[in-house]
């Protein structure tokens, strides 16, 4: 591992916003109160990377608590440096594998969650590791409130017909959905919100497919 990485793990391990394994474990049921010392919903960001998604929501919406999950340290500490430089005290950050999701959140401790950009997992051996497969989709619902929404915007057209299909074999309610998410009319200023990685596959010309789904 580089110096600058294993700099950043060593850093988010002093960051007051950022949770790790057992530390996230004992937030399980008592995020709102127990971290953020408050009553305000929760809303995640899985494999949130570079925190941008999750840093720029908690700017827009300061009444709701924002949490980035993702396993790899030295990606979430640019997010949490920034909120932390930026005073941004309704965010945190949860290093975690999304796997494990069950252990560090309790039923309907959560109002929405967000995917932004995850890996695709293209092949088909690899399908139980997409975030939206049915097993991951159980996860979910368990934690969310039973008016959460759930979120998925992506680059690969693959991941996003897979999440249509698994989606409608479900019986889920879509509530929206676009192939084409910067030519369409659903485009806002939440969903203009661009990650590192987006701004790439913008470069390119690259759609970006966006869908919105809850289970009631």
């Amino acid at each position: 591992m580089g110096k600058d990485k294993l700099r950043k793990f060593a850093e988010i391990g002093t960051f007051a916003n950022v949770l790790q394994l057992d530390a996230g474990k004992a937030m399980r049921g008592q995020w709102a109160s127990g971290h953020f010392g408050n009553k305000q919903p929760i809303v995640l960001e899985l494999a949130c990377g570079k925190g941008e998604y999750t840093v720029n929501l908690a700017k827009l919406f300061p009444e709701r608590n924002f949490i980035g999950i993702d396993y790899k340290g030295n990606r979430i500490w640019r997010g949490a440096k920034t909120a932390l430089e930026e005073h941004i005290s309704n965010v945190a950050f949860l290093r975690i594998q999304i796997e494990t999701i069950l252990d560090y959140f309790a039923e309907e401790e959560v109002s929405e969650i967000w995917i932004t950009f995850p890996d695709p997992q293209p092949q088909k051996s690899r399908e139980k590791k997409r975030l939206t497969n049915p097993t991951f989709l159980a996860k979910y619902r368990q934690i969310l409130i039973p008016a959460g929404i759930m979120h998925l915007k992506t680059d690969n057209d693959g991941l996003f017909a897979y999440t249509q299909e698994k989606l409608a074999e479900l019986g889920l309610n879509i509530q929206v959905q676009t192939a084409d998410l910067y030519r369409s009319e659903f485009v806002d200023e939440v969903l203009s919100i661009k990650t590192y990685y987006e701004k790439k596959y913008l470069e390119t010309a690259k759609n970006i497919n966006y869908i919105k789904w809850s289970w009631s």
